[in-house]
């Protein structure tokens, strides 16, 4: 069974409202995105990666991340496209082996996954055909209007919070991808994009540690996680 990583890292971090993208921000003097793929450079369950970001980053990426640590696995630079879906499409066209193979694939900004988590990911995904991680919604929900008012209370005992890690046999998640593009479907994961296809998804339980880093503040818990050990 082949293992293909698609590392997802060609957003704009308009959210993070800072002058440098938010996977390039510094974590323990690395960059976020140098954590994120040693993780996946020491799974051994894992024969390739490819990185996902805005083509005219290549050369900061060749010459400040990858040339920079001592990666194990070869890391392939994929142009990103206009929006996350378009990115992970790509990622998916640089792939050469389709048939039997399992791709898993990750935000760049979760630098806290780890190796254990993948390979339990992959397993999955190769018994179930598509697996994602999530975590149980905590706090109570609610559903707003546009003037800001509570229209009602959500029951929370069956909702839960996706993340990535996200494994899919490469043949469905790549019609998955097809079909979204045909019929125009914008996902805002790509479990979305397979659930399109009536296709059951298996949901194993991730982490709260297992944070996204989009705002200052998520970069802020970052950093003290860091320190913390």
């Amino acid at each position: 069974m082949m293992v293909s990583a698609i590392i997802v890292a060609a957003g704009k971090s308009i959210r993070m409202d800072d002058r440098d993208r938010k996977q390039y921000l510094l974590l323990d003097d690395r960059p976020v995105i140098s954590h994120t793929i040693a993780v996946f450079d020491e799974c051994n369950t894992i024969d390739e990666i490819f990185l996902v970001v805005p083509e005219e980053d290549f050369v900061f990426c060749n010459d400040n991340i990858l040339n920079r640590q001592n990666f194990q696995k070869k890391v392939s630079l994929v142009p990103g496209g206009a929006k996350r879906q378009d990115s992970v499409y790509n990622g998916l066209l640089a792939i050469d082996d389709m048939d039997n193979s399992i791709v898993v694939i990750h935000d760049g900004v979760r630098p806290f996954i780890r190796s254990e988590h993948l390979t339990e990911c992959i397993t999955c995904a190769n018994d179930y055909d598509a697996c994602i991680f999530g975590i149980p919604a905590y706090d109570t929900l609610k559903r707003i209007n546009g003037s800001g008012f509570i229209e009602n209370t959500i029951e929370r005992n069956t909702i839960w919070l996706a993340q990535t890690p996200q494994a899919f046999k490469y043949n469905l998640i790549r019609r998955a991808h097809e079909n979204a593009i045909r019929t125009g479907i914008k996902g805002t994961d790509d479990a979305m994009l397979v659930e399109q296809l009536g296709i059951k998804i298996k949901v194993i339980r991730g982490s709260r540690c297992n944070v996204k880093i989009t705002t200052k503040e998520d970069l802020l818990l970052a950093r003290a996680m860091v320190k913390s050990g």
